[in-house]
């Protein structure tokens, strides 16, 4: 199996972890015919041009001294489709508010995850996570007391993997690549299942780094401690990697000990129970979810995860962001 070339997004990446003007290296980036989705407010931003106007243009703006920082890069083919994909952290000084959250005048950290399909150098078609309840909950402002099932795991600066490795910038080894990405693909498939049949693909001390608003856990009983009861307040809940006709995975692989997927959907069950203080409407909700994992040997040890809660929210009758405005 060849992979992409991710020379473009290190050179992506490299110029912004310093200070500055971010546009020449988006404009050589993006295709000028990319289609970038964001997560809820922002949503489809059209090109490279558009994500910077709507997106880092007003970060860089409301975060003095804005810089990121990769923790994983990976690449990988999915569906005859070159992918590359990060995940990271913006870091800089909250000096002037964005998106209605207000500033505290000190440094704070906003969580990214990125997937770009790559086409001739450039990429065509993109997916942007922010965890935009993690940077409110650090900023004293989430609306929200609880997580599902009234229960939320450590929310703050979550990171790297353990091993320090997690930024591959040269071809890994492709029998490790293709593990990684059955032992994932096998996992999935056993989500939402009576017997918790997922269990026995985890290490027991694993780690689960979940979107703010559910928190993150350690060990696979503090683990499913979350996931039951969150799974439970849905029926019918699907994932996309059960070609189930309403979600699917845009991306799926692995490299070396790590694997990713994402989906724009990726989950989708009908709302049944209270949901982050929200009344059950009884409606299908989809969710735009990604993921990155960490394998030793056979079994998975972490796994950083998005959910766009925020499109969650809106889609239960909560829109979080008309809330900040009136708020303000």
């Amino acid at each position: 199996m060849s992979y992409p070339d991710r020379t473009p997004y290190l050179e992506y990446a490299a110029v912004q972890r310093h200070p500055g003007d971010f546009t020449p290296t988006i404009e050589r980036f993006f295709s000028s015919t990319a289609q970038i989705n964001v997560v809820h407010p922002f949503n489809e931003t059209g090109n490279g041009s558009g994500y910077h106007d709507a997106v880092i243009a007003p970060l860089q703006a409301a975060f003095t001294g804005l810089y990121r920082r990769d923790d994983i890069v990976m690449a990988g083919q999915f569906e005859n489709g070159d992918w590359i994909t990060a995940t990271g952290y913006y870091c800089g000084c909250f000096a002037n508010d964005w998106i209605g959250i207000r500033a505290t005048g000190r440094l704070a950290y906003l969580r990214y995850g990125e997937f770009h399909r790559m086409e001739n150098g450039a990429a065509v078609e993109s997916y942007i996570f922010l965890d935009l309840p993690e940077l409110m909950i650090a900023s004293g402002q989430w609306p929200i007391a609880t997580g599902p099932g009234d229960k939320r795991g450590y929310t703050g600066l979550i990171q790297g993997p353990a091993t320090q490795d997690g930024v591959m910038t040269a071809l890994q080894d492709p029998a490790e690549s293709a593990k990684s990405y059955q032992i994932t693909s096998d996992m999935l498939l056993k989500l939402a299942t009576k017997d918790e049949a997922w269990r026995p693909y985890w290490h027991e001390n694993m780690m689960w780094y979940g979107p703010g608003a559910f928190g993150s856990f350690i060990g696979i009983d503090d683990f499913a401690s979350f996931q039951v009861p969150f799974e439970s307040q849905f029926d019918e809940w699907s994932g996309g990697s059960k070609n189930n006709g309403m979600t699917r995975h845009f991306t799926r692989m692995g490299e070396g000990n790590y694997s990713c997927s994402g989906g724009w959907p990726s989950l989708t069950g009908v709302n049944v129970k209270s949901f982050l203080e929200q009344d059950p409407t009884g409606e299908r909700v989809f969710m735009r979810v990604c993921d990155w994992w960490r394998r030793e040997g056979d079994l998975l040890v972490e796994n950083w995860v998005f959910v766009d809660v925020p499109h969650v929210l809106k889609q239960l009758g909560f829109d979080l962001f008309a809330d900040l405005e009136n708020a303000g």
